[in-house]
């Protein structure tokens, strides 16, 4: 059972959320928030698996609540709301280290779907998604990002480098097994040791070092 802590100012929002996602039977919501200034006492009283924060609330905003709330050891994974698509929070909150996003008019099946994926330990972004969050950190020059990016992907092995290149790509666990013709079993273990070598907290932040490191131009 998956264990959901709802994170939003409008109780609408949460009482609509809370109906879609206790209609899965592997999915529990254990908890709500009217705020980010409640997270730290919500997850510590119901110890959530995975968060669904809403980014603008009027006291502390969703971005300051998961840069806090990921900073703890063992944090639970989060999942963005929000009504606008990849705007400067959203893009602020995955490079924070949230696992994804999602709009707040997402169908119900496809909600479902997301809170699987990520409970599931994988960043909850399409190829196409990856892609333009990706390119928004390339919009202006950064030299300095690219060779501290280099410079951290040169412990990597070759199959690493292999494995980094697909997940930079947006490519799915399954989808890169087939690619690079490895168990999916082995592609999770290659995606691990790249998080610990890159220290990176989830797949988004080892896709935005592939594309920093130039690896997707080529």
């Amino acid at each position: 059972m998956t264990r959901v802590l709802l994170v939003d100012d409008d109780a609408l929002v949460r009482a609509g959320l809370r109906m879609i996602l206790e209609s899965a039977p592997d999915l529990e919501v254990v908890g709500e928030a009217a705020d980010g200034a409640d997270v730290p006492e919500a997850v510590a009283a119901h110890r959530p698996d995975v968060v669904l924060m809403d980014i603008r609330m009027p006291r502390v905003d969703g971005l300051a609540a998961t840069t806090a709330l990921l900073s703890r050891p063992d944090p639970p994974r989060v999942i963005v709301l929000t009504t606008f698509d990849l705007d400067d929070f959203v893009f602020r909150a995955l490079e924070a280290g949230a696992a994804g996003f999602l709009l707040k008019d997402t169908p119900p099946l496809e909600l479902v779907a997301a809170v699987r994926v990520v409970a599931a330990g994988e960043a909850m972004l399409s190829p196409t998604v990856t892609r333009r969050l990706i390119s928004r950190f390339a919009e202006d020059p950064r030299a300095a990002r690219r060779r501290a990016a280099v410079s951290r992907i040169s412990t990597l092995t070759e199959r690493e480098t292999e494995v980094l290149l697909e997940v930079g790509r947006g490519a799915s666990n399954s989808d890169i097994g087939r690619t690079l013709y490895m168990s999916e079993a082995t592609v999770k273990a290659h995606v691990s040791k790249l998080l610990v070598k890159l220290g990176a907290a989830n797949r988004v932040q080892v896709a935005i070092v592939a594309h920093d490191a130039g690896l997707l131009d080529e």
